[in-house]
């Protein structure tokens, strides 16, 4: 059997079920997404946009979905204390594929703006999720969204509304617990209307040693003049799979920072598709991956100039330890008409041993004459001269490898905009490098 047909067979039969147990917007672009996921089918190595991740043998294993939303034992808030020192956030939780609203944060968020399960929005802010929700995220071009909107029944959604400065960031921890090997679908739509400014940090944890597989579509939409800085970083574990879409929608003047952070991981797919609909809009694309054993990350991106004066800068940097493997697609389009363009795309890799794997192909398409298009990719190795002169000095072997990785990692933690967060990441990349699983101190959650 394909890995495609137990999930049209699950759909087919627990569709009265997945609905039942959602709502609204989230209900309504089923059947459409269905049709496409039964037409395309689990992408394969052919489809050059999945060339470098093998999706039917990661869907392949049967795992269990809780369609019928039953509660995991298990409060967030008393298990996972994770505190960045001096990083003052409004701290959410979702377990699994569901907003945790047992318990809220205190803190008084601005007027109007709103955190707050997709399910509820779908609801209650019906005409705000209506307006956005699928609009992104094109369920006729990707498989994996089409399968992730077949079966998402709730989320996160996050809106703010015009002029509005957000302070205080936004932290939402996704915590994956279960009994048996369990498959998670999550949503997420951010809005940011007119000159709206708000920053969002997204942490991935796992409680369980159970396999997780874990799909995540993500739809932004920036406004006119709205500021976003959105990070997401993933510290799960081994058995951990993860297959997230970002889809962010940009209108004149505004300004998106999107960090990727890999800290720790199984196998790991993420694809970034940003487009450029108005004049003057920024975009700025960090990833950092770190990975050992025989972890996978594999990150694609696609940069759509569509409107003049637009400027996007990408750096994506992997240090591979082991055999593990990454893999980095970069593609940067630009529209007949997209004149004044600028657009930097750099993608740097460390193999630390002869077994790592990096596969790179950053990608340029212009179809504007006035012009500033820049891109490029390296591959290499422990500079042994350095080493050599580290080692002349009294330093191990060891300790002189981890300090090279250390500040090969640095350029991306550097462009990092809190300033409490990026010396976190130090800490935690320090760590990592030690060979320690950077774990957040106190949290009893990753423990």
């Amino acid at each position: 059997m394909k890995s495609e047909q137990q999930y049209i067979d699950i759909f087919t039969d627990c569709r009265g079920m997945i609905d039942q147990h959602s709502g609204g917007a989230l209900n309504t672009l089923r059947d459409e997404a269905f049709a496409s996921f039964a037409r395309l089918g689990f992408p394969t190595g052919k489809v050059e946009r999945y060339k470098y991740t093998d999706v039917p043998a990661a869907f392949e294993p049967d795992y269990g979905l809780n369609f019928k939303r039953l509660e995991f034992p298990v409060n967030p808030y008393e298990a996972f204390r994770c505190d960045v020192p001096n990083l003052s956030t409004s701290l959410y939780f979702v377990v699994n594929d569901s907003f945790y609203d047992k318990a809220l944060p205190a803190v008084t968020l601005p007027e109007g703006v709103i955190v707050c399960s997709l399910k509820e929005a779908a609801t209650k802010h019906a005409d705000k999720v209506t307006d956005y929700y699928g609009k992104a995220a094109n369920v006729s071009g990707d498989a994996l969204t089409a399968l992730n909107t077949m079966f998402a029944q709730d989320g996160l959604f996050v809106y703010v509304p015009r002029k509005v400065v957000v302070e205080r960031p936004i932290q939402v921890v996704n915590i994956s617990r279960s009994d048996v090997d369990l498959m998670v679908n999550r949503r997420v739509l951010v809005v940011m209307e007119e000159g709206a400014q708000a920053r969002l940090l997204f942490c991935d944890h796992t409680v369980d040693e159970h396999r997780f597989l874990t799909t995540q579509v993500v739809e932004v939409f920036a406004k006119e003049n709205a500021h976003l800085e959105l990070y997401e970083l993933e510290e799960t574990h081994v058995k951990n799979t993860r297959f997230s879409n970002v889809y962010i929608h940009q209108e004149r003047d505004s300004v998106v920072s999107h960090y990727g952070i890999t800290l720790h991981n199984g196998t790991t797919r993420n694809l970034t598709d940003v487009v450029m609909k108005g004049e003057n809009a920024t975009t700025n694309l960090y990833g950092l991956v770190i990975a050992d054993k025989q972890q996978k990350v594999d990150n694609n991106t696609l940069i759509d100039h569509a409107a003049e004066y637009s400027m996007s800068n990408q750096l994506y940097k992997y240090v591979l330890d082991e055999k593990s493997q990454g893999a980095f697609a970069g593609r940067i389009l630009v529209r007949q008409g997209a004149q004044h363009t600028v657009s930097n795309e750099r993608n740097a890799n460390l193999c630390a041993t002869k077994e790592a794997r990096m596969f790179t192909q950053p990608m340029l398409e212009i179809y504007a004459d006035d012009v500033k298009c820049s891109h490029g990719a390296t591959v290499g190795q422990m500079d042994e001269q350095a080493l050599f002169y580290m080692r002349q000095r009294g330093i191990s072997l060891d300790e002189a490898r981890m300090l090279l990785k250390f500040a090969f990692a640095g350029e991306v933690v550097e462009a990092i905009g809190l300033e409490a967060l990026r010396d976190r990441l130090r800490h935690l990349i320090e760590k990592r490098f030690r060979g320690e699983l950077g774990r957040c101190s106190g949290c009893a959650v990753c423990g």
